[in-house]
């Protein structure tokens, strides 16, 4: 027996051989609705970066300096994460020509960012980039601008090791010339290409401090393959780790009262 849905083409109609058989009435608007949430979750994704309140209050906080002339450069916060672009002033060169060593302007830009770069390495990992102009080098130390480019970014890599940062939060890498802002055509331009740019990424952490224990303070970190340490417990085994057997321990025995003889098998 063939079920009839109102609204629908009977199986019997000749049009069916031909177009076949065609979707029941609600199935557009079923799909219409797919479509819109999916393009509300690929929006909710673009905008996770810009919704990060770390970011936002690092974000504020550089623009403040940039305004204030602090530092020259600029920051711009997208899906991926955080870019904040440090940019040579006309008196502020942050490496000496073809050298990766960092000169004491840079210095003082590094001490004026890290405390805000600080902030976000605790949930955050940094990318820091390293560009150069086009024009070629070729010396013992470094045989193009791309050896140039991550010596430079190790050099700040390690400038932020000596401020307390993290190893694990941090990594370098080179660019060489052939991610230029503008056409290196003029030396103003190309003061604009040698930069240094720290990358954000928008991959937040946990909270490393972890819940709280009995008394209140965090719990010390938990070993491998095993479950925190709660003080005044025992730390658990390891998986896989033999059961001990029990202690046998002995029934306690009642002293035999005064003039009476002990009993047997006592000692």
């Amino acid at each position: 027996m063939r079920l009839k849905v109102k609204g629908m083409i009977s199986e019997d109609d000749p049009r069916v051989s031909q177009v076949g058989h065609p979707g029941p009435p609600w199935s557009i608007a079923y799909g219409d609705l797919m479509t819109e949430l999916v393009c509300f979750f690929v929006i909710l994704y673009a905008l996770s970066a810009a919704l990060n309140k770390d970011m936002q209050k690092a974000q504020q906080d550089i623009q403040e300096m940039i305004k204030e002339g602090k530092m020259a450069g600029q920051v711009q916060i997208d899906k991926e994460g955080m870019r904040i672009t440090l940019e040579e002033q006309s008196q502020v060169a942050f490496f000496e020509s073809g050298k990766s060593d960092l000169t004491d302007q840079m210095r003082a830009q590094m001490d004026k960012l890290s405390p805000v770069l600080l902030k976000l390495a605790e949930k955050h990992d940094i990318v820091v980039e390293g560009h150069t102009d086009n024009i070629p080098i070729a010396t013992k130390q470094f045989a193009s601008n791309w050896e140039l480019s991550t010596a430079r970014a190790t050099s700040v890599v390690k400038s932020m090791l000596g401020n307390k940062f993290s190893p694990k939060r941090l990594a370098a890498v080179g660019y060489g010339e052939y991610h230029p802002v503008v056409p290196n055509d003029s030396e103003p331009n190309r003061k604009k290409n040698r930069r240094v740019v720290f990358f954000i990424k928008n991959n937040p952490y946990p909270d490393p401090t972890g819940p709280p224990g009995p008394d209140g303070k965090p719990l010390p970190a938990a070993p491998e393959g095993g479950a925190p340490a709660v003080p005044g417990q025992a730390p658990a085994a390891p998986e896989g780790a033999p059961e001990l057997p029990a202690a046998e321990v002995p029934a306690p025995q009642t002293p035999a009262p005064a003039g009476e003889a002990p009993a047997e098998g006592w000692e």
